[in-house]
C-alpha cells in the first residue's frame, strides 16, 4: 500500500495550491454535512492516507450509475477517479480491454487482498446458472463471488445492485438478485437511487477515506447522512402540501403556480434520499422542481408498486387552505361542547348547593 501516492500528494503534482486544496476539504466537508471542526480531519487524511484501491465491476445494469458518478462536482468525479481512489478496474472508465483487462482485475485483487473496496453496479442474474449476464465469458455471478472473496467492504451502486430494479421486476425471469442476498460475509453499503446522485457517491468514498470506516448506516444499509430525511421533509413545495394546494392535473394553474405534486403520484412523502437538499447536475434542480413527481427510485420494490402517476393513499393531509372552515366548525363545537358542560356542571352545583342550604336552614 505504501507505494501508492496520497491525495493530496498528487494533488500537488497537478499544481493544486495549497489554498485550493483547503477549500476543496471544506466543500467535502459541506457536502458530507460535517461542520467545519471536520475540514482539518479531512485534510489530514487526505496527505497521510494512500489512495483507496477500488474495483468496480458491472452487472445487469443501464451504465446510469457511472454516468452520474463522473459528472460529480463537489468533489468532481475527475478528483475522486484520478486521485482520492486508485481505480484499478472498471471495464466503462478503463482504456484496457479483452484480456488486458482481466488481467488488470486479477492483478488488482492480488496485489490488494484485503485492503480494497469492491463497487458493483447492477446485479447478478442467477437463473440459468447466471447466463443472463456474461463477462469475460463467464457468468457475472461467478465474477462477483471471486471479486468479493479479498475486499474489505462493498459498495451497492444504484438501485440495481441494491435492491434488483427493474431487472426483478415481476416476474423476474432471469431471477436478478441484489448483491446482499448473494454476498452475505462482507460489510455492503447500498447508495440506491437510479442513478443515485453523483455527490452522495464521491461523498461516500471520501468519508470512507477520511475516516477509515462505513459511515453509519440506516436500517436498510443506506448511509444515514445521505438517506435520513424524506424528500418530503425538505422539499421546497411542502408549504403548499400542508396548505392542501395540490396539482390536480399536468400543466394546470396549480402546476404553473408550483403547488404539490402529491396528488400527481409525487412519492417523496414516503422516499428516503438526498433529492431535495443536494440536488442533481450540481444542485442546479431536481425532479419535483422540475415539474415531475418523485418516483421513489430509492427505495425498495419502487418498480411494483404500482403506477408512477397513482396517488399515495395511506398519507393523512391537514389542509390550512382546503379544510379551513371545517376545521372552524369542527374547532367550534368542540369549544361549544365545552362550554354547554361547564354551563350544565354549574347548574347541578348551584341546584345541590340550594338544596343543601334548605336543609341545614
Amino acid at each position: 500500500m505504501s507505494q501508492i501516492e496520497t491525495f493530496y500528494e498528487v494533488m500537488r503534482r497537478q499544481g493544486i495550491t495549497r489554498r485550493s486544496f483547503m477549500k476543496y476539504c471544506s466543500l467535502t466537508a459541506s457536502a458530507l454535512g460535517l461542520g467545519p471542526a471536520f475540514v482539518p480531519k479531512i485534510a489530514h487524511a487526505m496527505e497521510t492516507k494512500p489512495r483507496t484501491p477500488v474495483i468496480w465491476v458491472n452487472g445487469l445494469e443501464c451504465t446510469c450509475c457511472s454516468e452520474s458518478f463522473i459528472r460529480g462536482a463537489h468533489p468532481l468525479a475527475k478528483d475522486v477517479v484520478l486521485s482520492m481512489i486508485s481505480l484499478d478496474y472498471s471495464h466503462v472508465l478503463m482504456a484496457a480491454a479483452g484480456h488486458a483487462a482481466e488481467a488488470a482485475l486479477e492483478e488488482a485483487i492480488e496485489k490488494y487482498k484485503g485492503n480494497y473496496i469492491l463497487a458493483v453496479e447492477g446485479n447478478p442474474p442467477l437463473n440459468e446458472d447466471g447466463m443472463f449476464c456474461i463477462v469475460g465469458g463467464k457468468p457475472f455471478v461467478e465474477q462477483l463471488r471471486h471479486v468479493a472473496a479479498g475486499a474489505k467492504a462493498i459498495i451497492s451502486w444504484g438501485a440495481c445492485a441494491s435492491y434488483g430494479c427493474v431487472q426483478a421486476a415481476s416476474p423476474n425471469p432471469t431471477r436478478a438478485t441484489p448483491v446482499h442476498k448473494v454476498i452475505t460475509d462482507k460489510p455492503i453499503i447500498k447508495v440506491p437511487g437510479c442513478p443515485p446522485i453523483a455527490e452522495v457517491m464521491t461523498g461516500v468514498i471520501t468519508y470512507m477515506l477520511t475516516f477509515d470506516r462505513l459511515p453509519e448506516l440506516d436500517r436498510q444499509g443506506r448511509p444515514a447522512m445521505f438517506y435520513g430525511q424524506r424528500i418530503h421533509d425538505k422539499c421546497y413545495r411542502r408549504p403548499h402540501f400542508d396548505a392542501g394546494q395540490f396539482v390536480e392535473a399536468w400543466d394546470d394553474d396549480n402546476a404553473r403556480k408550483g403547488y404539490c405534486l402529491y396528488k400527481m403520484g409525487c412519492k417523496g412523502p414516503t422516499t428516503y434520499n438526498a433529492c431535495s437538499t443536494v440536488g442533481w447536475n450540481e444542485g442546479t434542480s431536481f425532479p419535483i422542481q422540475s415539474g415531475h413527481g418523485c418516483i421513489g427510485c430509492s427505495e425498495d420494490g419502487f418498480w411494483d408498486q404500482g403506477g408512477f402517476y397513482n396517488r399515495l393513499t395511506n398519507i393523512k393531509q391537514f389542509g390550512v387552505e382546503a379544510n379551513a372552515d371545517q376545521v372552524g366548525m369542527a374547532a367550534a363545537g368542540v369549544v361549544g361542547g365545552a362550554v354547554a358542560v361547564h354551563a350544565a356542571v354549574s347548574a347541578l352545583k348551584r341546584a345541590q348547593k340550594k338544596t343543601q342550604d334548605k336543609v341545614e336552614g
